[in-house]
């Protein structure tokens, strides 16, 4: 807890007193409190001392534009002014709505035909599971309703997507998943490949692996496979190289849909506008948000190829309706803020920045592993990860439950970063997309503090030992 942060009826003490934090020991914060920012400028934020941080993580993985862009406040402004609110069920609509439906298909690494909008990217995963089963009661499937994700996995908090979602926090005394789902291997080259086992080979590997499951499964109970291009939440997991072609050649063996998860890769993320482009990837369903409006408000979207099209027309006029929506579904003033954004993306040629700055980031993380923490760095375009070690030599972990990344974590928070601190002791970092060169040597230097100080914190709990 920072002492200078006033307690009594602080804001800090009303925070204490009424909110719930998600991703938080709620113990641990009853006596720690929060970390209270009040301004944004660029890529930094501030917290109620005047300190300012570089927001190594864009927020949440989301904010991409930085933190003071005038003209998604104008364009949500403007909006609001306009039409603060109407809703798109029984054929009403607007042209927010519209418009961002065309930019999106416009722009989608993929043909897809229509364009389904809700709030979130849990959201956008939990319809995109209600349209798997939807397509396959429709097809005379129904049986065919299983879902496959990955250990590690990351595809939001609803029951649903985070039944898909594989990390211990995530389910644990939540009683998920509560619909089948078969998970595959984590496709981490560095922890899970054999003695000698290139990444080609591994992949391939991975791919007999995900058909043996299949087949252990039962291929006409699967319907489809969930997939984020790079994992986020479960470690920032760079696929090994070939291994989305590998996979998706088993899925359309058995007649099972690719579901690409977008979320935090899409817009520009990986140094292509879509993370599926990065990696050859042919989804059948595409879910997105985060970066979809900058983060300036909650917009997330599902976008679905003809065939799906097609069978959701038949099935709707068979039943009489489509009976799924939300009441914010396609909001006029996120979409226009969302418009906006894309209008960004393209006039700066953000895309053409990242690919830019790409090296910097990576040659940098790349150059942390000779750090005495450090056993590997990974990353692609913007967003990168840490692997913290208890002995790289060996290749020693620390055990999951040892918080040398909380530590490393709390280390750059002191230094003035803000990274994220995963599962399995990994630390992230997914810096805001307007980043400048010099803002990426500048987060480099406090990242290499915070791993020197967080070192030093880590001997003195004995985690090394």
């Amino acid at each position: 807890m920072n002492d200078q942060r006033p307690r009594g009826n602080s804001l800090a003490a009303r925070d204490i007193a009424a909110l719930v934090h998600p991703y938080t020991n709620l113990r641990a914060f009853q006596t720690d409190g929060p970390l209270m920012m009040t301004k944004g400028r660029g890529v930094f934020v501030a917290d109620d001392t005047g300190k300012e941080y570089l927001e190594g993580m864009a927020g949440l993985w989301c904010a991409s534009l930085g933190f003071d862009e005038k003209r998604l406040a104008d364009a949500a402004a403007k909006q609001m002014r306009e039409l603060p609110y109407y809703h798109i069920f029984a054929g009403k609509s607007h042209e927010p709505g519209v418009v961002l439906a065309e930019m999106l298909k416009e722009i989608s690494p993929v043909p897809m035909s229509k364009v389904l909008f809700a709030g979130s990217g849990s959201e956008a995963n939990d319809t995109a599971i209600k349209l798997v089963w939807y397509v396959s009661n429709a097809l005379g499937k129904p049986k065919k309703k299983k879902i496959l994700s990955r250990d590690k996995a990351y595809h939001g908090v609803t029951i649903a997507s985070a039944s898909l979602t594989r990390l211990p926090a995530n389910q644990r005394d939540f009683d998920l998943p509560i619909f089948p789902v078969a998970y595959a291997q984590t496709p981490h080259h560095y922890k899970h490949a054999l003695p000698g086992e290139s990444e080609e080979a591994f992949a391939t590997r991975l791919a007999e692996d995900l058909e043996k499951l299949i087949l252990a499964e039962d291929p006409e109970t699967i319907a489809a496979m969930f997939a984020e291009p790079i994992m986020g939440a479960g470690g920032v997991i760079v696929p090994p190289k070939g291994y989305f072609p590998k996979i998706q050649a088993v899925l359309k063996k058995y007649d099972i849909l690719l579901v690409a998860d977008e979320v935090i890769c899409g817009f520009g993320r990986t140094g292509n506008m879509w993370g599926t482009q990065s990696f050859d990837m042919k989804p059948d369903i595409i879910t997105c948000a985060k970066a979809l409006s900058s983060a300036y408000l909650p917009i997330s979207a599902v976008m679905i190829s003809e065939p799906i099209w097609e069978i959701m027309v038949k099935q709707s006029e068979k039943i009489g309706t489509f009976g799924h929506g939300y009441t914010y579904t396609a909001h006029p003033v996120p979409a226009a803020v969302a418009i906006e954004t894309l209008k960004i993306y393209a006039e700066r040629d953000i895309v053409g920045h990242v690919r830019e700055l790409a090296p910097r980031l990576q040659k940098g993380l790349k150059a942390l592993e000779s750090h005495r923490l450090v056993g590997e760095s990974q990353g692609m375009g913007l967003i990168g990860a840490l692997q913290l070690m208890k002995d790289k030599a060996s290749k020693t972990f620390f055990e999951p439950a040892q918080p040398a990344a909380v530590l490393v974590g709390k280390a750059c928070e002191n230094a003035g970063l803000i990274v994220r601190p995963l599962f399995d002791n990994r630390v992230a970092v997914c810096p805001p997309l307007i980043i400048t060169a010099a803002e990426i040597d500048e987060l480099l230097a406090r990242l290499k503090r915070g791993l020197d100080d967080g070192l030093a914190a880590i001997e003195a709990k004995g985690l090394l030992t």
